[in-house]
């Protein structure tokens, strides 16, 4: 049998996939273990090291349109709502989303997912200008050169932390896409603790109420914001035809291993309240259970300038022929 080298972000619900006890047919997994996984995305994007690998969706598009050999699953591991990824400096005065324009707001990278699903709320719901907004970032994009002119890059090396809670930058994304870590993947990040909301001392969230505005709006649109999908190298594929829908049956058994054991998706707590929130399964495999959030996905990447224009728009399009029924 044929060996896959396969590297996942630290799921339960992939576990099984790892561990061997969901078999894709025909072949043997060789886990490899990136962390943060995100080092993998680069290394993936760039040299094509592994067979099977965790993306994030816009680095994957972008890559498509760059004409690197990569085809996706769809398989979507991790999902995020975003609201509450926003903070703003203890003196910046900030008070409603418009007023993040003529400021300039911390990214880890202009390409990172969060940014781009932060930015597209941020035009379609609260009519901000983005392209009035510096964005800050303190690493490479993933692909490089489709950065717009309003995009400065840290060169001192300090973290975006550290830059917001000096006031010398007005807001920043959290966790991963920002003030939640420091350095770059390709060198193993330093965790660092979010600048949370400390009353009048310290950064604040400029949602408050991001949960009830995350799940409105998610009932209104169906959108669901995709912070992963599988990557699989063409040649690959080419190789087998079969394999990507070989892959999807392995990610499926996987995830309804893990929900056998744990049927209230307790293992990942966030998750979980995410479930309860809209009401389903946190994390729908699949193109038609997603299409509301992969059609967003594609409409905010080309307004923000990281795919052209006649990027192909049907969601069926961005992934390898297969049958990938609902799961």
């Amino acid at each position: 049998m044929d060996k896959l080298t396969v590297v996942l972000g630290d799921f339960p619900h992939a576990r099984p996939l790892l561990d061997g006890d969901a078999e894709i047919d025909g072949y043997l997994v060789d886990p490899v273990e990136v962390r943060p996984v995100i080092g993998a995305y680069r290394r993936m994007i760039r040299d094509l090291e592994f067979d099977v690998c965790e993306l994030a969706p816009v680095s994957y598009l972008m890559a498509r349109q760059e004409g690197i050999p990569l085809t996706a699953v769809p398989v979507f591991l991790n999902r995020r709502f975003h609201h509450g990824d926003v903070q703003c400096a203890a003196d910046s005065g900030i008070r409603v989303p418009r007023d993040l324009e003529g400021r300039r707001v911390g990214v880890r990278a202009y390409s990172v997912s969060t940014g781009v699903w932060v930015r597209g709320v941020l035009r379609d719901e609260y009519g901000v200008d983005i392209d009035k907004i510096t964005w800050v970032v303190d690493d490479d994009d993933h692909i490089e050169g489709r950065a717009p002119a309003n995009v400065e890059r840290v060169t001192d090396g300090r973290a975006l932390g550290e830059l917001l809670r000096a006031g010398e930058i007005d807001a920043a994304l959290t966790g991963n896409a920002g003030t939640g870590r420091a350095g770059a993947p390709t060198a193993g990040w330093t965790a660092a603790a979010a600048p949370a909301a400390d009353g009048d001392d310290g950064p604040y969230p400029l949602f408050p109420e991001a949960g009830t505005l995350a799940v409105d709006h998610y009932l209104r649109t169906g959108v669901y914001p995709l912070h992963s999908l599988i990557s699989v190298r063409s040649e690959l594929v080419d190789r087998d035809p079969g394999l990507p829908a070989k892959l999807y049956a392995a990610f499926v058994a996987s995830k309804r291993r893990h929900l056998a054991a744990r049927p209230e998706w307790s293992a990942v707590p966030r998750l979980a309240r995410q479930g309860r929130a809209i009401g389903g399964d946190p994390v729908p495999y699949g193109i038609k259970a997603n299409e509301p959030s992969l059609n967003a996905m594609v409409r905010f990447a080309k307004d923000q300038g990281l795919l052209d224009a006649d990027f192909p728009a049907d969601p069926r399009s961005l992934f390898a022929a297969g049958d990938y029924p609902v799961a």
